[in-house]
């Protein structure tokens, strides 16, 4: 049984959908986890939730400035390394998986692998020189230098990279120098047997015929203030007084925004829910019309997986979208897509969708389909857990050569095949594709069970969180 930790610095874990199914993957397949994160409201420094150990610490974030954020990271990083010390207590991690913002928790994995031969996956969310850009798209570039430094020594570091899309495999490619056969694509894929259309909730229309909804990050990249500018032409322009606007999520920005609703008098039509409840915000996509992706094109957003396109496709709802690279990827068929940062054609293309119902199923169905048949997190773990296979057959191979240990061959062997303590699997020479799982058929890859959803609630330690199921957390 293998022991890995995982990193993360800009959100709890199991509230980071991705990293939980991520650890309820690796749990499946007879992994022993262990997770540092910083702590959400009431969690305790310690916890073990479903077989996964948690260890937290008290964020700290001082402001969305320049220094804010470099005291953040210096805080984070020490308060990371701390409790990687402590979580180590247990035994030696066979492998650190770093997931970013920030690419700053690559001298810990060259500190365990000097130690213990850790190896190293970097799980590539956000592109932080382009985050940067984003906002402060007037900067000094010296910040954004530094960046780029940052990002090309953590995937330089890494033994393995896992890239959200396409987009990012590329840059890890081009920009980064990684090698083809050390990148693979693993999106952030719904589970459409848990998040999918139920009966709708008239009420939540607030009186109104119709229903736009928001779910997500409020930070100064995500275009949420589109949505708001977007109400305020449907309702005052053109003179729309049916659409109801519910926007679920907070952030940086959320004061700001409800501010901007008021000064547009739009607080009849535009509901800020903050972060909601996981009933609440399935009854919500369950009662919308249509989904609203506002993120504005630039140099983070065109490149970058919006995973609310994909949940509103998983609760058949058709998707209003500028149209950037990696969102048409995603949602394919089931967008509206409109020219970037034009907010009076946003707002038509959201009432031309409400005065089109046949239209609107349709888009929902193309959407619901392509969930179920490519994007869900099923597909997506395969490739995952291919990762670690081939990781740890690494590995292994390697601490049995700087042992000493004797190989013994075995019928049928390819060469280049390791077979320690008599148990064979695949050394994975040269960067070819791992074709075992150690005690299985040959190129299996899926596990026993799949990973489980749990749900959030007050009882500590081996009781359940909920991890929160839909893009509240992230882009």
């Amino acid at each position: 049984m293998s022991r890995i930790l995982v990193i993360v610095q800009n959100l709890a874990v199991p509230f980071d959908r991705r990293v939980w199914l991520e650890c309820q993957a690796l749990t499946a397949e007879g992994h022993q986890v262990a997770v540092i994160c910083p702590k959400d409201d009431g969690d305790p420094p310690y916890e073990v939730v479903q077989g996964v150990e948690l260890y937290k610490y008290q964020g700290y974030a001082p402001g969305g400035s320049k220094l804010g954020y470099v005291a953040e990271y210096v805080y984070s990083f020490l308060a990371t390394a701390r409790l990687t010390m402590r979580a180590r207590r247990s035994g030696r991690f066979d492998v650190m998986q770093a997931c970013n913002p920030p690419d700053i928790f690559w001298p810990l994995a060259l500190a365990l692998r000097a130690g213990d031969r850790t190896r190293f996956v970097f799980d590539h969310h956000d592109l932080c020189p382009e985050l940067y850009e984003s906002r402060f798209p007037h900067g000094p570039r010296l910040p954004y230098r530094v960046l780029r430094a940052l990002e090309r020594r953590t995937h330089r570091t890494a033994d393995h990279v896992i890239s959200t899309n396409q987009s990012y495999r590329d840059l890890a490619l081009t920009r980064n120098g990684k090698l083809p056969a050390d990148v693979t694509v693993v999106r952030t894929g719904p589970d459409p047997e848990r998040l999918r259309r139920g009966p709708a909730y008239p009420e939540l229309r607030r009186g109104r015929r119709y229903l736009a909804t928001y779910i997500g990050v409020m930070g100064p990249q995500d275009g949420v203030d589109n949505v708001v500018r977007a109400a305020d032409v449907v309702v005052n322009q053109l003179g729309r007084d049916d659409i109801a606007f519910t926007l679920i999520g907070s952030g940086d920005c959320f004061d700001e925004l409800v501010a901007l609703r008021d000064e547009l008098g739009l607080a009849g039509h535009v509901e800020f829910t903050g972060r909601a409840p996981d009933e609440l915000v399935k009854r919500i996509l369950s009662t919308a019309d249509a989904g609203l992706s506002p993120d504005p094109l630039n140099p983070l957003n065109d490149l970058s997986t919006m995973n609310k396109t994909m949940e509103y496709m998983a609760f058949e709802l058709p998707v209003v979208a500028f149209d950037l690279r990696e969102t048409r990827i995603s949602s394919g068929e089931a967008g509206v897509y409109v020219q970037p940062n034009d907010v009076h054609k946003y707002a038509k293309a959201i009432v031309e969708l409400m005065d089109d119902k046949p239209r609107r199923l349709k888009l929902g169905q193309l959407g619901r389909e392509r969930v179920e048949r490519e994007l869900a997190w099923s597909y997506q773990e395969r490739a995952y857990l291919g990762v670690y296979r081939r990781v740890l057959g690494k590995g292994r191979a390697r601490r049995a050569l700087g042992n000493g240990q004797a190989h013994r061959a075995t019928p049928g062997a390819q060469p280049g095949q390791v077979v320690p303590d008599g148990q064979p699997f695949d050394a994975v020479p040269n960067g070819q594709p791992h074709r075992g799982n150690g005690n299985g058929s040959p190129g299996q890859a899926i596990p026993n069970g799949h990973p489980s959803d749990v749900a959030r609630n007050s009882q500590p330690h081996q009781v359940a969180h909920q991890s929160e199921p839909l893009e509240q957390t992230g882009g």
